[in-house]
């Protein structure tokens, strides 16, 4: 596949503690440790060089040992990052997930200064390659302003990922402030969703996030599957079934899966599905993303 993707967003270390029983509070809990490569940008970069798409990284790399590592590994990985910055000043990324026994998410903290320097004047410095791609995809972990950005000034199909409940306003606002924005796809989890819209359906947040201007909706429902929505129809898929052995990355391999489609030329709703399969293939690897992937999908 030669179709180029530009992944702009965050680039983190992922430590992910798996617990052996139940949680207890104030206490030291046994259980495994995971330490890889993450940030929802990048995981969804990631994923989608594996699938054999071209693909771009935009982010700022710390100037600490991890970031040095984390940009190695992009690379070795073929992603190109030449449009990326590392600054020496800043910490890198990290993200520390802590799960119970069946691998879902207790809790996490996601520290992610280095994206700070991601602003519009950042893109528009680069907005000549930016626009050579034939698909963006954006995480919220950049600023409402840069995402806004993207909203006004990118040509090919813009998608975007919410990351989180906090971080989701942020894109909204964007929608809501930016000038004839454009906004092809936004993912969303339900969690996500019902926060931003204020809604008490997913139905409801979806109809409101059309209204705002994103052009089609996906809100993720965990083990319930996705509904998806545009102007003209609306759908719901059930999640697939699998061991679930960890669900850091899963909803970004679930983006990555939905551009992937969208770049074979697959049609709405059934790039849902191709979502699903790199969701399920994410969730049974310890791994934010599953080197197998492709054997999973194509």
């Amino acid at each position: 596949m030669e179709t180029l993707i530009s992944v702009i967003g965050g680039a983190n270390v992922d430590m992910s503690a798996t617990l052996n029983d139940a949680f207890i509070a104030a206490d030291s809990n046994p259980g495994h440790i995971e330490v890889g490569y993450g940030g929802v940008a990048r995981n969804i970069a990631h994923n989608l060089s594996l699938l054999g798409a071209r693909t771009q990284l935009l982010t700022v790399f710390g100037g600490d040992l991890f970031g040095g590592l984390i940009h190695d590994y992009c690379k070795q990985q073929g992603i190109d990052v030449h449009l990326s910055d590392r600054e020496s000043s800043l910490r890198s990324g990290i993200y520390l997930c802590l799960n119970n026994r069946s691998g879902e998410m207790i809790a996490a903290v996601a520290d992610t200064e280095a994206i700070r320097m991601i602003t519009p004047e950042w893109l528009a410095k680069r907005s000549g390659e930016i626009n050579m791609s034939d698909y963006i995809v954006a995480d919220t972990n950049i600023s409402e302003d840069a995402i806004r950005w993207l909203m006004e000034n990118v040509t090919a199909p813009l998608f975007i990922d919410g990351v989180s409940t906090t971080k989701a306003h942020r894109v909204v606002n964007a929608l809501r402030k930016a000038k004839l924005p454009y906004l092809h796809t936004l993912k969303l989890n339900l969690k996500e969703a019902l926060a931003v819209t204020e809604k008490q359906t997913y139905g409801e947040a979806a109809q409101e996030l059309l209204d705002l201007g994103a052009a089609h909706v996906y809100i993720t429902l965990g083990s319930e599957g996705v509904y998806c929505r545009t102007a003209a129809e609306e759908w719901s898929f059930p999640a697939l079934p699998g061991e679930v052995v960890n669900t850091t990355g899963a909803g970004d391999a679930f983006l990555a899966g939905v551009v992937y489609a969208h770049a074979k030329q697959i049609d709405f709703p059934q790039t849902a599905q191709y979502g699903l399969m790199a969701a399920r293939a994410t969730l049974m690897s310890p791994k934010a993303v599953n080197p197998d992937i492709a054997n999973i999908l194509l």
